[in-house]
């Protein structure tokens, strides 16, 4: 079995200050690092919302979001303090015409040769059968990376110390989580 590690959209718009901050979302930097140390040989993969700066994505469009994640911006950018050095990075959200971008496999990487391959191609060209989740937010791009991981038939462990949700009801984070359990996620406390 080789277990890869998904990082979710860890981006500076989703941190304490962005545009579409996660309350403590902070908290999972040291969690993730340290599970990063512990899993050193394991496969890394990174998603990351790379908006146009208009998209039906945000509210002024039809969409429920603020602007956030626009592609080049500092708030696209991952959070400096990550140790992200040997993630493969893969970009959603990029259609200004859908609402798309939420699942972590719904992301793309444009390779060196200008081949456009899927993170769910790389994990299968890379023997990736299960998949460690963690990032932003829980309720959200989490909680669709994990339901499609388990859709593709991946074996999948939500890491819940590095996770953190948005909220918009006190109990959507935790109402997650159990979906996620349900559907078949092995939860990691």
């Amino acid at each position: 079995m080789t277990t890869g590690i998904l990082l979710v959209d860890p981006q500076y718009d989703f941190f304490p200050g962005g545009t579409l901050a996660v309350k403590d979302g902070d908290e999972i930097i040291g969690p993730i690092n340290a599970l990063l140390d512990r899993q050193a040989n394991k496969p890394v993969f990174a998603s990351r919302d790379w908006h146009p700066p208009t998209t039906k994505h945000f509210k002024e469009r039809g969409g429920i979001w603020p602007p956030h994640c626009v592609q080049g911006t500092r708030g696209a950018s991952f959070h400096s303090e990550l140790r992200m050095d040997r993630a493969r990075v893969f970009e959603k959200g990029m259609n200004p015409e859908d609402d798309a971008g939420y699942s972590a496999f719904e992301a793309v990487h444009t390779t060196g040769t200008g081949r456009r391959i899927s993170m769910f191609e790389d994990m299968k060209e890379n023997g990736v059968d299960s998949l460690i989740v963690a990032g932003l937010a829980t309720d959200y791009c989490v909680k669709a990376s994990v339901l499609d991981a388990l859709k593709n038939g991946l074996v999948t462990f939500l890491f819940k110390p590095g996770v953190r949700a948005v909220n918009l009801k006190p109990e959507d984070g935790e109402k997650a989580i159990a979906e996620m359990k349900a559907a078949g996620a092995f939860i990691i406390e």
